[in-house]
């Protein structure tokens, strides 16, 4: 096999080789209109809530309470030296997210429940609270839920 051939078979199959290796863009969001809402429009945004992140493993706050059809801008800022994120859904997926973060680390986010940042970073989303109940949040950064960086959004009527 020619030099030449070789790379252009490397070149092809790298692509491939990051993909398996984990580093790649995902979305696992809640299905639109789940039991934790759905992504909001933000011209219908009725309030800012303030959350911060950081190394103590704990949302500020860590209960936040809203209305049922609230449309909420979350405003998010990592004040830690390591990565943070969050992340809205049930507990149930906010487990298995975490659990996928610990095979792959590198995932990229872009999914509508979730904010994800480096130290020192801002970053927000948009969501709607269609149903009452209780809505889960937490960092699914490895061992960062399962230290406590976990909370919960209050729905009321």
């Amino acid at each position: 096999m020619t030099k030449s051939l070789m790379t252009v078979l490397l070149a092809m199959a790298m692509p491939l080789m990051a993909q398996a290796a984990g580093s790649h863009d995902h979305s696992h969001g809640p299905a639109v209109n789940s039991a934790v809402g759905q992504p909001g429009d933000a011209a219908k945004v009725t309030r800012t809530i303030e959350v911060l992140l950081n190394d103590d493993m704990r949302f500020k706050p860590e209960t936040i309470e809203v209305k049922q059809g609230e449309t909420v801008r979350f405003f998010v800022k990592n004040q830690g030296a390591v990565q943070h994120e969050m992340v809205l859904g049930t507990l149930a997926e906010l487990k298995e997210h975490a659990e996928m973060m610990r095979k792959m680390p590198d995932m990229k986010h872009s999914d509508p429940n979730a904010v994800n940042l480096q130290p020192g970073q801002r970053g927000g989303m948009v969501w709607q609270f269609t149903q009452t109940g209780t809505v889960d949040f937490a960092c699914t950064v490895p061992g960062h839920m399962e230290a406590g960086m976990v909370g919960k959004v209050i729905v009321s009527p």
